[in-house]
């Protein structure tokens, strides 16, 4: 569970962190990608463990809040899935060229 919580932070951060201000960019790239623990981070810019904490659960609000309204991810996930199929489909040959032309076109669509 901690691990896919990760996992769709980091993916929410790569594609909303534009929108994020340097604070918060750089709080959740300490915690998520560099792995630093919330004193490691409080100790650096010396602010209390609990306002590092407090950022950046309201920084993975916002990332969601991001999410449910633009869904990259989402889109994301859903073009990664029919890729695969895809790709499978044309190793196996199981499918002929039109129904293989219709999950492209399915792709081409978000």
């Amino acid at each position: 569970m901690l691990l896919e919580k990760t996992t769709r932070m980091n993916f929410l951060f790569d594609f909303y962190q534009a929108l994020l201000t340097d604070k918060q960019r750089s709080y959740m790239q300490l915690y998520y990608l560099d792995d630093l623990s919330l004193g490691e981070i409080a100790e650096s810019y010396g602010i209390s463990r609990q306002a590092v904490y407090d950022n950046i659960r309201r920084t993975e609000s916002m990332l969601e809040e991001y999410e449910a309204k633009l869904e990259l991810f989402h889109k994301f996930k859903k073009r990664q899935q029919i890729t695969e199929k895809l790709l499978n489909c044309m190793k196996n040959e199981q499918l002929a060229s039109e129904e293989m032309f219709s999950l492209v076109e399915l792709l081409k669509q978000d």
